[in-house]
Formats: structure tokens, C-alpha cells, sequence
């Protein structure tokens, strides 16, 4: 039973379904059965279709061993429903599937599911505040901006300082940053960690992003509890009293049951069932209808637990802050639930884990539309809140850190030097991640060497110094980057190399020079006549 892991992206419930019909009309066994007195090739039994598709699907990465029988069977229906499959008379659509030694076959033709068309999203990202933006009301589109490419040039003006030349600068005010500004710095930065954690070219697709509140995003960042849970301005939007006390009891059962009511026999089933009422009436999923794409695209990255965690984070920041906290309260009490020993059992047919998946996941995860795969997705989901729902339901803190560094670079003065103007094309500073410091001390040693030496060569092959102008500042940079300098001229010979000696000019001979050498007088022996 071969399968392939569907990775996040749009319409990734409509890839899992088609993938997913296809494995079963390619590997379903069929054979040849009697019904009544009559015999037929080429089918199946709804048993034996249950038994087959309820192990692919377990053992399928993109559902998981958690996906049980029952959820096999409604899967089945929607197959008959969808004419995937149909009974041994060609009937399907309206007719009910039941586990049973009922007769099916695959028709000649199974249409797959088209990819559903929505309206176009506007594709203009957020642009963030920057330093020279006009004040509001005023445009600057279509001006034609020169690219800067960092070259040799760019880096000796911004090393003046390191040959003796420290031009004159300016200080250039931001202009105030409103609360809006603010907020869209928020949402923009949110959006694109989010986008960058997918791997997706645009988010139109799983997410509509004009339907993104930011004051959402900011409010649940900030305003938490001590235990992390969000904390709620409109008290009406708070969990009715009831439920929060029957949610407390069941969480820290058997010690906080202050619902003051006699207990009896059954009693933490009926306060369960209370929980369960209170959360499948509400009007939408916990995780919103807007954001089901989004959910469902995460689920694509479970094979990467900490990419899918850190997914999670930003989709959850984005809920309402009564939704998050009304989910933070249900998947602490699930879990603590799941974990507790001396709680009895809530259900005679299910599992405490398996009931808290399938009695919740429809509260938390569903669709606007019908479908075909939600109960799938939904409990695949629920699962994996479960087991990392501490994590999950924190607040992203790289995100937060930087988002606050990016809008206190805003609000500094710039320093800007002439001809600093051309920089204005380059992209937004980048955030960097904490480092250890010995691997601090490295960069800081060792980070800076590549550009001060192509430097310190531009200075050296200058044919339009002169030498004594070269000399100059080849000793300045000496005095400035030791290190750097050393590496180039390690011997006071390869110096000397860069400045040779002029060959002296041979002293011109002078006329007498070449005449005999003057001899002193020397007496000679006279002899007499």
C-alpha cells in the first residue's frame, strides 16, 4: 500500500482525497461473491472494504495510526455518496453504507475532485514604515529606484574612518510611528514568518488575508495570564461560570469539584456531557472557518514536529482572543484528562484518549463547506494539539523579538552621510538569532576580514596615488586593522616590495678624472759632471 506524504500548500484536503480514492480503486482486493443463488465478479463486501480502507488509512503518514473504524465507515459513505463506489445493482448517492456483507463495486469511471476556484485575493503586501516614507496621503509609486550593488567602492566610503576621512553627516528624524503603523507592522511580519514556515509562494490561497485582524495578533501576545492564557476585556465573551467550574472538575479531579451538587454514581459522565454540549453548540469551530486552509496546510509539516509546532504558533496567533482562550482552557482539561489514573472511565465503547479526539475535534476543526475528508483532518489535528498543546499555545518568541526590534529601528534617529542616499533600495535590515558567545568573539575577530582586505588591495593597486600619498594611508590602516594588515605584509620585506628603491644615478666623470693620477715629486739621484 503505497503512499506519499502531501505537504502543506492549497488545497491540500482536495490532494488528499483524490490521492486517497486513487490508492483504493487501485489496491482494493476483488474477487467473485454469491448473493442470493447469484454470482458477481470483481467486488467486494462493505466489511471487507472497511477492513482494507481502515489499515490503509492507519498506516497513511498523512492520518495516522489514531483514525478509527468508525471514521472509516463515514468515510465509505462519502464515497458512495461521491459515486467513488457503488452498490452491486449500480445504486449509489442516496443509498446508506453500513458494516455489513452488502455487495460493491468500483463503476467504470471515478471522477476526482476538482481543485475549488476562489475569487482572486489581492496580492499587495504590506509595506513596512521606513525612514523616507511621505507622510500619509501622499504617493510614490512608479519612481524608478537604481539597484546598489556593494562593491569595493561602496565599502571604502563606509571604512573612511579607517583611512583618516570622516565625512560630514546628518541626523534624520523618523516621523512619528501611529498606532496603525504599528499594527500592520504586526500583521505584515506575522504573515510573512508564516509564509516563509510553509514554504508557499503567496498565501492567497489558504488564507484571505484582508479578513486578518492584527489588533487580534497583538492582543494576544501581550495580554496573558501569568499561566499564558489569554485574558479577555469584554468579560461577556468569557466561558459561561458553569462550564468553567465543570471544566475545572473533571481537570483536577477528584480534588476541585465545586459545582455543589451531591455526587453520585455517573457523575463525571454527566459533567462531561455537559463540557461536550456546551462546545458542539457553538456557532463556529474554535480555529475559525477562515483559518481552516491554514490548519490544514500545517498538518502537511507533522513529520517535521518543530517546523509544524512554530506553524501552529503564528495560525493560533491569529485567532480571535476569545476563541484562543476557550481553546487554551479545553486542550489543558483534554490533556490533564488523558493523563489522570484515577479518573474513571467516561465511556464503556471508547478509550479516554480516542473519546476526548472524537468528541471535541468537530468543535475545533471544521469546514464552512462540506468537506469530504474534515473528521479525518480534524482528529489528526486534535491528536497532535494534544500532545504538544503547551508549546503550541505559546507565544512565538523569535516572531515577538523580532517584530519589537524592527519598530524600535523606526523610531531611532538615522545618522546618514553624503551619497547615503543610493542605499535607500536596500532590503530591511535582517534579525539575527542569539549566538553563543565564543562564536560571537569569532565573528567579531574574524567576521570583518574579507571586506577591510579588499580594502586595503584597493589602496595598494590606486595607480592615481602617489606614493607618498599611499604611504600615508597604508600607515593609517596599519595603525586601524593591525590584524588585517599584518596578514597582507607579514615581513618588513613584503613591504618593501610594494615601494622598491629607485636605482642611485652613477656620479657623471669629470675630464681631469680621466688623466693620469697626480704622482708626488720624487728626487732623483743627481750625478756630477
Amino acid at each position: 500500500m503505497e503512499h506519499r506524504i502531501v505537504g502543506p500548500g492549497p488545497y491540500r484536503a482536495t490532494r488528499l482525497w483524490n490521492e486517497t480514492v486513487e490508492l483504493f480503486r487501485a489496491k482494493m482486493p476483488l474477487r467473485k461473491h454469491r448473493c442470493r443463488f447469484k454470482s458477481y465478479e470483481h467486488c467486494f463486501t462493505a466489511a471487507e472494504a472497511v477492513d482494507w480502507l481502515h489499515e490503509l488509512l492507519r498506516c497513511n503518514q498523512n492520518f495516522g495510526p489514531e483514525v478509527t473504524r468508525k471514521q472509516t465507515i463515514q468515510l465509505l459513505k462519502k464515497f458512495l455518496k461521491n459515486h467513488v463506489i457503488e452498490d452491486i445493482k449500480g445504486k449509489w448517492g442516496q443509498e446508506d453504507f453500513e458494516d455489513n456483507r452488502h455487495l460493491y463495486r468500483f463503476p467504470p469511471s471515478s471522477p476526482l475532485k476538482p481543485y475549488p476556484k476562489k475569487p482572486p485575493y489581492q496580492k499587495d503586501v504590506i509595506k513596512f514604515p521606513e525612514w523616507n516614507d511621505p507622510p500619509p496621503g501622499t504617493s510614490q509609486e512608479n519612481i524608478p529606484v537604481r539597484p546598489v550593488v556593494m562593491n569595493s567602492e561602496m565599502w571604502y566610503k563606509r571604512h573612511s574612518i579607517a583611512i583618516g576621512e570622516v565625512p560630514a553627516c546628518r541626523l534624520v528624524h523618523r516621523r512619528q510611528l501611529t498606532e496603525a503603523n504599528v499594527e500592520e507592522i504586526w500583521k505584515s511580519m506575522t504573515l510573512s514568518y508564516l509564509q516563509k514556515i510553509l514554504g508557499l509562494d503567496s498565501l492567497e490561497e489558504v488564507l484571505d488575508i484582508k479578513l486578518v485582524n492584527s489588533k487580534f495578533i497583538i492582543h494576544n501576545v501581550y495580554s496573558v495570564s501569568k499561566q499564558g492564557v489569554v485574558i479577555l476585556d469584554d468579560k461577556s465573551k468569557e466561558l459561561p461560570h458553569w462550564v468553567l467550574s465543570a471544566m475545572k472538575c473533571l481537570a483536577n479531579w477528584p480534588n476541585s469539584c465545586d459545582l455543589k451538587q451531591p455526587m453520585y454514581l455517573g457523575f463525571e459522565k454527566d459533567v462531561f456531557k455537559t463540557i461536550a454540549d456546551y462546545y458542539g453548540h457553538l456557532k463556529e469551530p474554535l480555529l475559525t472557518f477562515h483559518l481552516f486552509d491554514a490548519f490544514v496546510s500545517v498538518l502537511g509539516l507533522l513529520q517535521k514536529e518543530k517546523v509544524a509546532v512554530e506553524a501552529f504558533q503564528i495560525c493560533c496567533l491569529l485567532l480571535p482572543p476569545e476563541n484562543r482562550r476557550k481553546l487554551q482552557l479545553l486542550m489543558r482539561m483534554m490533556a490533564r484528562i488523558c493523563l489522570n489514573k484515577e479518573m474513571p472511565p467516561l465511556c464503556d465503547g471508547f478509550g479516554t484518549r480516542t473519546l476526548m479526539v472524537q468528541t471535541f475535534s468537530r468543535c475545533i476543526l471544521c469546514s464552512k463547506d462540506e468537506v469530504d475528508l474534515d473528521e479525518l483532518l480534524a482528529a489528526r489535528l486534535v491528536t497532535f494539539l494534544m500532545d504538544n498543546y503547551q508549546e503550541i499555545l505559546k507565544v512565538p518568541l523569535a516572531l515577538q523579538t523580532s517584530i519589537e526590534e524592527r519598530v524600535a529601528h523606526l523610531r531611532r534617529v538615522q545618522i546618514k552621510y553624503p551619497g547615503a542616499d543610493m542605499d535607500i533600495t536596500l532590503s530591511a535590515p535582517s534579525f539575527c538569532r542569539q549566538i553563543s558567545p565564543e562564536e560571537f568573539e569569532y565573528q567579531r575577530s574574524y567576521g570583518s576580514q574579507e571586506p577591510l582586505a579588499a580594502l586595503l588591495e584597493e589602496v595598494i593597486t590606486d595607480a592615481k596615488l602617489s606614493s607618498k600619498e599611499k604611504k600615508k594611508k597604508l600607515k593609517q590602516f596599519q595603525k586601524s586593522y593591525p590584524e588585517v594588515y599584518q596578514e597582507r605584509f607579514p615581513t618588513p620585506e613584503s613591504e618593501a616590495l610594494l615601494f622598491p628603491e629607485k636605482p642611485k644615478p652613477k656620479p657623471q666623470l669629470l675630464m681631469w678624472a680621466l688623466k693620469k693620477p697626480f704622482q708626488p715629486f720624487q728626487r732623483t739621484r743627481s750625478f756630477r759632471m
